[in-house]
């Protein structure tokens, strides 16, 4: 089967190849080789030749490149019908992926290209002895050329999108009893983040404004996770101004982070207590709004608080960034900085994207009742939106001032709104209330899975993608929504192309008893510990009385079968749970968040400590 290479691949490095893939170093640093030598001119046809190289590396290369046929092609079989790229979902339309490969490299010429036509009588895929060629020079038409490559799932073919493969397969969407925990910690975290390195070790962030670098015991094994309390890897709650919806809200790692040191870290500050708290307000007459017309609470001034991204380095503390075992709290620089409305709704939340490695910021819709001024839908504003941030390519002061951008950062040139008229170019995503924990899937990561925090009705997953808008505050959920206060102006129903959540649950569903607060995103589940829950999503309510595993069947469908689960903690859990009297479930007072190591393994971040999903069998399950 296949292992994960011992040292990180350079050239095929995206997150299945290297966890989950077939190639080794040596054979990563041939098919670069093999790359180069290529010499394709055109960047958007070499990103598909580099794609297409690198299927050699995935798990199911042998089902891709039709070996078990005996029928071995030099390039995978592309996927010929929209079915194969995952486009389908929430009706999407997409060229497929073999078209793309056609449009963007039919008049590029391509040295020893491995898509020259097929030798007469020979294996398929053995290509003509050619020195360099375009495809129209090898190809009558696009037709003729996904004919020879080309694929469908539909016909029951293995085929390349240009992503790591996940075989579409049905899944048993009844095959779970019920999610089995140990307790390893017994203290409050609102952030976990994998070390970059690979290793067993976890940064956990407070709200508060630390961060430790923690270890991680082997499952079942009756350890706990081992940290220093009194020693943080970082401390900024100076600059951090904490209390229910505010805080130290998001960590993220460079993906370069063992080479360069960089790290980032997500947060709120109050400008009457912090000189540096400085930014422009969200809320201004280029979106409508006038500050001083807005009503806020707790005696608190509009635009007090604002929303930061600061980075950090851990190099002027070790020789080596994987043997740093603290960071100095002294920005490097600051990435972001933007005043906020009002003192709730902020999200807060940062990742990294795997295959392109920019930033994703995730941001509330500024808070008050029913979203007043409309930022969700309002294209001038980043209130309510998942912007997509590019920290490797920072431009000058001047540029950031005539560019009106909110701090030292680019825009990635492919960001959906980029030369739109009026649109801020930073926005991936729209229509959002409250983000609260988004999440890749790590086998496939087109999938971008975020909850999001519901007003009266309903809370919600959404599966995001480029430019999608996901309706807030035209709907909450599936269902139109009728703001008590309208300042800011309406969006109609038919201006807009919602996308509907895939997952999700009505505040009625649960128990009066029980009661719901608000969804807490979490993980679509690749951990070998639980095989029931395996390509399941598993979220929460913040109460911490229902938690949900939702399957998609079949996988690439976009449809999520729901399953409230049950919940236990082990017998061996090395910190004993507590239990409520006649309650059936350990008492974990709120789910704040979930969390994912290097394993995959999936985390509970509860106020009452720190759990990991174990096998189900320990529990009874």
């Amino acid at each position: 089967s296949p292992q994960p290479s011992v040292s990180p691949l350079s050239f095929c490095s995206e997150d299945g190849y290297e966890k989950k893939g077939c190639c080794s170093r040596q054979d990563d640093m041939n098919l670069s080789s093999k790359f180069e030598s290529m010499n394709v001119s055109n960047s958007e046809c070499a990103a598909f030749i580099k794609q297409i190289l690198c299927a050699e590396c995935d798990q199911f290369a042998a089902d891709l490149f039709q070996i078990q046929l005996q029928e071995q092609h030099v390039v995978p079989v592309l996927c010929n019908s929209t079915v194969g790229t995952n486009s389908s979902v929430n009706g999407t339309i997409v060229k497929s992926y073999c078209s793309q490969v056609w449009d963007a490299c039919q008049n590029v010429s391509i040295v020893n290209s491995p898509f020259a036509p097929f030798l007469k009588g020979g294996a398929l895929g053995s290509p003509m002895n050619m020195t360099h060629a375009k495809l129209t020079e090898l190809w009558q038409s696009k037709s003729d050329f996904c004919a020879a490559f080309g694929g469908t799932i539909i016909d029951g073919v293995s085929c390349f999108n240009g992503n790591v493969f996940v075989p579409n397969v049905t899944q048993d969407d009844s095959s779970i009893e019920g999610v089995c925990l140990e307790r390893i910690g017994d203290q409050t975290y609102l952030n976990m983040v994998p070390h970059p390195d690979g290793s067993n070790r976890v940064f956990l962030a407070s709200q508060a404004g630390q961060v430790w670098l923690a270890t991680l015991p082997e499952n079942s094994s009756g350890k706990q996770l081992i940290l220093n309390k009194s020693s943080p890897f970082i401390d900024i709650s100076e600059q951090v101004v904490f209390n229910a919806e505010l805080g130290l809200l998001g960590l993220a790692f460079h993906p370069n982070f063992v080479n360069n040191g960089r790290f980032f870290v997500s947060f709120n500050c109050d400008k009457t207590e912090n000189l540096n708290c400085v930014g422009r307000c969200a809320c201004n007459s280029d979106v409508g709004c006038d500050p001083s017309q807005l009503v806020t609470s707790s005696g608190t001034t509009p635009c007090q608080y604002h929303s930061v991204i600061a980075e950090y380095s851990v190099n002027d503390t070790s020789t080596s960034p994987s043997q740093a075992t603290f960071a100095k709290p002294t920005e490097i620089r600051r990435i972001f900085t933007m005043g906020l409305p009002y003192d709730t709704h902020h999200a807060g939340q940062i990742l990294f994207g795997p295959t392109d490695k920019y930033l994703y910021f995730m941001m509330g819709d500024g808070g008050s009742s029913g979203d007043p001024y409309n930022f969700a839908q309002n294209k001038k504003s980043l209130l309510g939106k998942i912007m997509r941030l590019d920290v490797d390519n920072i431009p000058s002061a001047e540029k950031i001032d005539a560019t009106g951008l909110w701090g030292n950062y680019s825009i990635p040139s492919d960001n959906p709104y980029v030369q739109a008229d009026g649109w801020q170019p930073e926005i991936w995503a729209l229509g959002l209330r409250n983000p609260w924990r988004c999440s890749f899937d790590s086998l496939n990561p087109t999938y971008f899975f975020c909850g999001d925090v519901g007003e009266d009705v309903y809370e919600e997953v959404d599966l995001v993608t480029k430019g999608g808008n996901y309706g807030w505050r035209v709907y909450e959920g599936n269902n139109l929504y009728n703001p008590p206060s309208s300042v800011g102006g309406n969006t109609s129903a038919s201006s807009i192309q919602p996308i509907f959540p895939v997952m999700g649950y009505y505040h009625n569903s649960i128990s009066q008893q029980e009661g719901s607060a608000s969804i807490t995103g979490g993980y679509l589940s690749r951990s070998n510990e639980d095989p029931c829950l395996y390509g399941r999503y598993l979220y929460a309510d913040l109460y911490a009385a229902n938690m949900w595993a939702d399957i998609e069947n079949p996988v690439g469908s976009g449809n999520f079968s729901s399953t409230n689960v049950a919940f236990n903690c082990s017998a061996k859990s090395p910190i004993p749970c507590s239990y409520a009297a006649e309650n059936k479930y350990p008492t974990l007072n709120y789910i704040f968040s979930f969390g994912e190591d290097n394993r995959e393994d999936v985390y509970v971040l509860a106020k009452t400590g720190v759990y990991r999903v174990v096998h189900p069998g320990d529990c009874n399950y």
